[in-house]
């Protein structure tokens, strides 16, 4: 457990943040289907990555991904197509905890053979890899986006190619988006049109070298706490005012929300407060396309005592954790008022508190970040801090650069 404390009001200094997970994790797979010919740069050193790394690399039957969602339900599409090739495929007693079932009937519609070890519905997985054959399928698009982005990368190896159906309303739009666009930026010509995705087979794509953007989930802690700081500014990079990243979108959000002004000149990204800013009485956003962000927003408000009704947020019970319950778990011990439901959080009201706020993390990163950034207004404490190497591993040595305190206690 550590302690976190602020030394000064305001915030000014210049991070380089790790590369995006989410656009690294997708170049990893597709440069493994199409035999290496990408040179990526700034890839995420996360841990979510270095596991997909090394899951790519491991020749033998057993791949444990540990708590790696994104490479579970990537990986589990890969190996469905790795013809002569049988795996198990695992993870940790949290990730045996999260639903796969959607994804694996998608693929054994596909024709390929994929069998539960334990509970159904749950990795791990056995996995006998085979060609498929058939070139559509129907899949529910209200529960992952990340079950969509699987198929698309490998449909790009499928014979005839595939044909996506997507059923329902489709939740994190924006992600999807991201990966039809990194095709195309690859040379394939994916479509996303309507509710339907096409994926055309690819032999081969050209060589060439591709710099990974900074992760935008991550920069939301620097804009909250530039929100929670007083004059301040901060300068992150490598970022692009014309991401692929959905969670871009904060550029927007904390403008007109919070009152951070973002700028860009050669990949840095300036992040300024504005002093003379009139907050609202209540702050309404619906994060469906930007689930990955709500806990931060969350902790703004709380650290800003603002009331709040965030909506969209569905998919944050199936994550590291059921993130709405943690939140509300923690918020509260900073005198928030608190109510949720299966897919928002509202925060109506807040009482005073007198104890150091203990954070519980709940073997999820991004509880452990949101919270960060409500250090610069009063001492916290969280538990298993080094829950942060999940997606940004230097987090904690950025922020002593930034003049914060941390100490073990």
């Amino acid at each position: 457990m550590i302690e976190i404390s602020a030394h000064q009001s305001s915030i000014n200094n210049q991070l380089a943040v790790t590369g995006s997970k989410s656009e690294s994790n997708r170049l990893l797979l597709l440069n493994q289907l199409f035999e290496n010919v990408l040179k990526l740069e700034n890839v995420s050193n996360s841990e979510d990555s270095q596991l997909m790394q090394k899951a790519l690399a491991n020749k033998t039957d057993l791949i444990d991904i540990h708590h790696a969602g994104t490479a579970m339900r990537f990986l589990t599409a890969y190996y469905s197509i790795q013809a002569n090739r049988e795996v198990t495929l695992t993870g940790s007693e949290r990730m045996k905890q999260r639903p796969i079932k959607v994804l694996v009937d998608a693929l054994n519609n596909l024709g390929a053979e994929i069998s539960y070890q334990e509970n159904e519905g749950f990795p791990p997985l056995r996995i006998k890899g085979k060609k498929l054959t058939q070139d559509s399928i129907t899949i529910p698009s209200n529960i992952s986006s990340q079950y969509i982005t699987a198929l698309c990368l490998i449909g790009t190896k499928l014979p005839t190619g595939l044909t996506i159906n997507l059923d329902g309303k489709i939740i994190s739009i924006p992600y999807i988006q991201m990966t039809i666009q990194l095709l195309n930026k690859v040379g394939i010509n994916a479509i996303f049109e309507g509710n339907t995705i096409t994926i055309p087979f690819t032999a081969s794509i050209q060589p060439q070298t591709l710099q990974v953007e900074s992760d935008w989930s991550s920069a939301s802690y620097y804009y909250s706490l530039i929100a929670l700081s007083k004059n301040s500014e901060i300068k992150i990079s490598t970022y692009f005012e014309d991401s692929l990243q959905g969670d871009s979108a904060l550029q927007k959000i904390y403008a007109e929300n919070f009152g951070i002004d973002s700028t860009f000149e050669n990949g840095v990204l300036t992040l300024k407060n504005n002093p003379e800013f009139q907050f609202k009485e209540l702050i309404e956003l619906n994060l469906i396309n930007t689930p990955d962000i709500a806990q931060t927003i969350a902790a703004t408000c709380v650290g800003l005592k603002l009331k709040c009704n965030l909506t969209g947020l569905e998919t944050l019970k199936i994550k590291e954790t059921d993130r709405l319950v943690a939140l509300k778990n923690e918020l509260e011990k900073f005198g928030a008022q608190i109510s949720i439901t299966e897919d928002a959080l509202t925060i109506e009201n807040y009482t005073s508190y007198t104890e150091i706020p203990t954070i519980e993390t709940y073997n999820d990163h991004r509880m452990a970040m949101c919270m960060a950034p409500l250090a610069q207004l009063f001492t916290i404490r969280i538990k298993d801090e080094m829950v942060v190497e999940k997606s940004y591993p230097t987090f904690w040595e950025d922020w002593k650069q930034l003049g914060f305190e941390i100490k073990s206690i």
